[in-house]
């Protein structure tokens, strides 16, 4: 017979063993600001990759709760940046090229625009033009992602509080001959053309930053860490709504180097994309109320890694297209909520896990 101590042991050690594999979820509170990050192009292989020039570590390591999405859109196996980003931010697979449109060209109420409805605040981040792909799937409605001068027009909607990236030349250097930054100021935003003069300088909770004429350039050609620094910029902007804010930060070049197979281009940028990731993961680790999503619209160039080496950063690599494939991408998720990003599911779902974890009601007016 096991004398009372033991036994006592005993059921202390092995029974959570047991017990503990599937414990009831601790309900946890709903986040106060959702700070989407995606890494355009990044699937597995280029953050492996960034991994080993970065001598074995980086910032997403930080993740404990971690999935996989379909990346499909309603057209194709394989599908482009916007149909990406529209089932991000609307919750709705839509044809390639198609900008915050659903596959029959009707208009979808993007989650920015949920927020902005709600009286949070709301910010987008790129490193390519603001009126790119990705970025443009939160605000603008349009059924070709090309139709930059369009889609630079829905800016003027005033949904976004803080857009930081470049494209300048839509808004001053149109066809149809308008200055739309003299719209922007009309409609009470601050225009800048450089992150520091908006640092010194910005008064307002609603700024743009045109930061280049075209995209900006790749971070080891004059960039440098501009990604970061604008993210902490939005974010020290943005948290002084207490009511909230949701933020969108693209790592847009990652997806360049893997249309040109320059392995080197994209293991820049995704060492650049993780070092953001690293700022924002601070600040929601003080905060307290912010949960962040990291992942990929889509995997580019079918890169594979044949070699390299941790010790001196090196890393060997070959690709099997220059175009997007249909791998599937992860999933990070820190925060209030993070718990609800693991599992394999549709690329449409982070749009409908971010709804829930806000707590939105699509069914009320706000």
């Amino acid at each position: 017979m096991l004398k009372k101590p033991f036994a006592f042991f005993l059921i202390a050690v092995i029974c959570p063993f047991f017990w503990g594999k599937n414990p009831s979820p601790t309900p946890t509170k709903e986040p106060i600001n959702i700070i989407l990050m995606i890494g355009d192009g990044m699937g597995l292989s280029q953050i492996t990759a960034g991994m080993i020039a970065n001598h074995n570590e980086l910032n997403l390591e930080r993740f404990r709760h971690i999935g996989l999405i379909k990346t499909f859109s309603s057209n194709d196996l394989i599908t482009d940046s916007a149909a990406g980003a529209t089932a991000f931010a609307c919750g709705k697979k839509t044809h390639n090229a198609y900008v915050g449109l659903d596959a029959y060209k009707r208009p979808m109420t993007t989650i920015l625009e949920l927020a902005h409805e709600r009286e949070l605040s709301t910010g987008l981040i790129a490193t390519s033009y603001i009126q790119h792909a990705t970025p443009a799937s939160f605000f603008a409605h349009q059924p070709n992602r090309y139709m930059y001068e369009e889609i630079t027009e829905d800016i003027l909607a005033g949904t976004v509080d803080i857009a930081i990236g470049g494209g300048r030349k839509f808004f001053d250097q149109r066809e149809d001959g308008r200055n739309l930054i003299d719209s922007l100021a009309a409609h009470g935003y601050e225009v800048f053309n450089g992150l520091s003069k908006a640092k010194k300088q910005a008064e307002s909770s609603r700024v743009v930053v045109l930061a280049k004429k075209e995209h900006l350039p790749q971070v080891t050609e004059g960039r440098g860490r501009f990604l970061a620094k604008a993210a902490d910029f939005a974010t020290g902007k943005l948290k002084q709504n207490n009511k909230g804010f949701f933020l969108m930060i693209e790592g847009s070049q990652i997806d360049f180097g893997g249309h040109s197979n320059n392995k080197d281009y994209i293991v820049n940028e995704v060492k650049d994309f993780d070092y953001t990731i690293g700022k924002v993961l601070d600040f929601a680790e003080a905060d307290g109320n912010t949960l962040v999503i990291v992942t990929a619209d889509h995997e580019t160039g079918g890169f594979a890694i044949e070699g390299g080496d941790i010790d001196t950063g090196e890393v060997y690599g070959d690709f099997t297209s220059g175009k997007h494939t249909a791998t599937m991408v992860p999933v990070f998720a820190y925060g209030p909520g993070a718990e609800e990003f693991t599992g394999i599911y549709e690329n449409t779902e982070i749009f409908t896990k971010m709804i829930n974890a806000f707590g939105f009601d699509l069914n009320e007016a706000p």
